[in-house]
């Protein structure tokens, strides 16, 4: 999964940076629980079922529905040069399964106990 492009950007009044994010995939629900690896990570299901948060106070936050083709990401703009490509490897890095990020790197990783080896990027 990997973000394609900023569709909607808009400064808000609490001096933070709101962008909208068009992903390449729908958003599992799994990658909610693996962004609780790096902040904290609150259901909301009162706004709707599957509808998660995740905040890692003083960069950013994370708004979006699992089975969604966009998210709302809200940079602190002090800094916001520094996050902007961390949120991209989040994106990218994420493997569906239960290793989360590791998923493929993990199967790869037992391989060497057999002498298969398995690249990263299979």
């Amino acid at each position: 999964m990997r973000i394609l492009r900023s569709v909607r950007h808009k400064s808000c009044a609490d001096g933070s940076f709101m962008k909208e994010f068009l992903l390449s995939a729908p958003v599992p629900a799994g990658f909610f629980a693996y962004l609780g690896n790096f902040g904290e990570v609150e259901a909301l299901p009162k706004i709707g079922e599957g509808f998660y948060k995740f905040e890692k106070p003083d960069w950013f936050s994370i708004k979006g529905l699992a089975g969604d083709t966009t998210v709302e990401v809200r940079f602190r703009k002090e800094v916001m040069h520094l996050t902007v490509d961390f949120l991209y490897l989040l994106f990218s890095s994420y493997r569906e399964g239960p290793g989360g990020s590791l998923g493929a790197e993990a199967e790869g990783a037992g391989g060497r106990e057999t002498g298969e080896r398995t690249p990263v990027w299979a």
